[in-house]
């Protein structure tokens, strides 16, 4: 396309070459590829059983090393709270006190979220602080409406003059309440880093993060640091970095022709969580644990959730260890025939990989050649919880366009709804992942290794939004951990749902994994 002098100027600002973008509109003109399900990982095909591991030795194993180990606990943390509170948006929207009460409301629009919230908003993790607050500023408190109290505890919770919560990045948003103090989702993951993710005494965390909440962060860090530090006898080394502007994506009409804004710039968005590919990349450490901001639990289970985590994270040392032993024996040579079938069994049993159709016509040389390149990757191991009805990536085996068979994490928006077989396939998965991934990125000579270098570029998609009233494309990188790890090694292993306690709105903070015991 042609660009203006003013577009031209926005694509050197952003980092974005003239030939990234013209990539992006052949991708809304062309459309993603995307992968093909072969079929679904099942347990003992693809999904490891947490009891085939030796549980107590792999913990023990972890524990033994990890003073010698660089461990990082990287956060995914960019995200706005704004979906947390969609339904009591809605509400203060469209509520009209002068026509009903709140109970037709909820009657007349179905709204069991807006119901479940005002039931149980006194068991909030910052009710004390909102409760407080309104009636400070309402001394007539007390003879007010319910209808009056309710609307009004709403607008306190989401509006600026309030405490604007929705406005706020999810990790700092009040996730539980201890005794006399609420703590925040970000404060959850350094008591957690503190138990699986420190090294002699040194939790290292790094969050992704909107530039603009720096400050927030890290005033939140200053305030409860000393506390925290003390209570978990745990040093906290804490970063942040923040998706790159080169990485975001052009928007277009539904003709794919780019969005031009009134300033006569083009549209770009931000590109997904695939975009963070560069984040993880620019980390080095032996060890990387992935969760998200908003999986955390209460004090009281976080040893249990921690155990797992523990784990997995032994169980990919141990593997680890195996692959670079192997490498270092095919580096040296002289490999037996007894030997290069021990390889082969590891690589199919042990990393779920597949061999070629024709490998075993390969000479000696080409077969140790593949051999060394299959173990020459990225590693990681994944928990996989049973689906029960939560969303999120699931894992599958799938044919990518290279015709090679590999196990992955699918989102469904990568998947081809529109052929029946792939939809029954879709439909036969029993678990899925809630980004739960333990990391290795260095190779067996300590050497970091490119991770864009393993990204299947062809599993970004295309997404329908709107700007101002229109429909509009957008389109999103290959996901971080779908096909942004594509052509790494991958291993799933079963964890019990404990370890998954997602918060996607504010309600989910009343299930019992966010409550104190009484």
């Amino acid at each position: 396309m042609t660009l203006t002098d003013i577009q031209e100027k926005q694509l050197r600002e952003k980092g974005i070459s003239q030939q990234t973008l013209e990539k992006q509109l052949y991708r809304f003109q062309h459309g993603f590829p995307g992968v093909t399900l072969n079929r679904a990982a099942v347990l003992n095909d693809g999904i490891v059983p947490i009891e085939q591991l030796n549980a107590d030795q792999l913990i023990s194993d972890y524990d033994q090393q990890r003073k010698d180990l660089d461990i990082i606990k990287f956060v995914p943390a960019s995200g706005a709270a704004t979906r947390m509170f969609k339904f009591l948006h809605q509400f203060l929207n469209n509520f009209n006190p002068q026509e009903e009460s709140i109970n037709s409301y909820i009657n007349n629009n179905k709204a069991t979220d807006l119901f479940t919230f005002l039931v149980g908003r006194r068991d909030l993790p910052f009710y004390p602080e909102v409760i407080a607050s309104v009636k400070k500023k309402h001394p007539d408190w007390s003879s007010k409406s319910k209808t009056e109290k309710e609307s009004i505890f709403v607008r306190e919770v989401l509006m600026p003059s309030g405490f604007n919560f929705a406005a706020m990045p999810k990790g700092l948003v009040p996730f539980h309440r201890y005794k006399n103090q609420s703590a925040t989702a970000f404060e959850e993951h350094l008591f957690e880093a503190s138990i699986y993710a420190s090294s002699d005494g040194l939790a290292r965390l790094h969050f992704t993060i909107a530039p603009a909440f720096k400050d927030h962060f890290t005033t939140e860090f200053e305030r409860i640091q000393h506390m925290v530090e003390n209570k978990t006898h745990t040093r906290f080394d804490i970063d942040f970095s923040y998706q790159s502007p080169d990485t975001d994506t052009v928007a277009v009409d539904m003709e794919d022709q780019p969005v031009v804004l009134d300033d006569g710039k083009l549209f770009f968005r931000p590109a997904g969580h695939g975009a963070l590919l560069n984040n993880l990349n620019a980390l080095d450490a032996d060890v990387i644990f992935i969760k998200n901001i908003d999986n955390v639990t209460i004090s009281s289970l976080k040893e249990e959730t921690s155990y797992f985590k523990k784990l997995l994270a032994g169980y990919l040392l141990h593997l680890r260890n195996q692959v670079y032993r192997y490498l270092r024996a095919l580096e040296e040579g002289a490999i037996t025939d007894e030997k290069r079938e021990e390889i082969e069994t590891f690589l199919t049993d042990k990393l779920a990989a597949v061999l070629p159709k024709d490998y075993h016509k390969y000479k000696t040389k080409y077969q140790d050649e593949h051999l060394f390149d299959q173990l020459d990757r990225p590693l990681r191991v994944c928990g996989m919880v049973k689906n029960e009805g939560e969303p999120g990536g699931g894992p599958f085996w799938v044919r990518n366009q290279r015709g090679d068979l590999s196990i992955e994490i699918v989102e469904s928006a990568q998947m081809d709804k529109n052929d029946p077989r792939q939809r029954k396939i879709a439909s036969e998965a029993t678990h899925f992942n809630p980004v739960d991934l333990i990391c290795s990125v260095r190779d067996h000579k300590g050497k970091k290794y490119d991770l864009a270098q393993y990204c299947d570029e062809d599993t970004g998609f295309i997404t329908y939004k709107s700007l101002k009233g229109k429909e509009i494309k957008a389109q999103e990188l290959p996901g971080l951990w779908n096909g942004g790890m594509a052509y790494w090694n991958s291993v799933f292993v079963e964890v019990p749902l404990i370890t998954f306690n997602p918060v996607k709105t504010v309600n989910d903070l009343l299930k019992s994994a966010h409550q104190l015991e009484e």
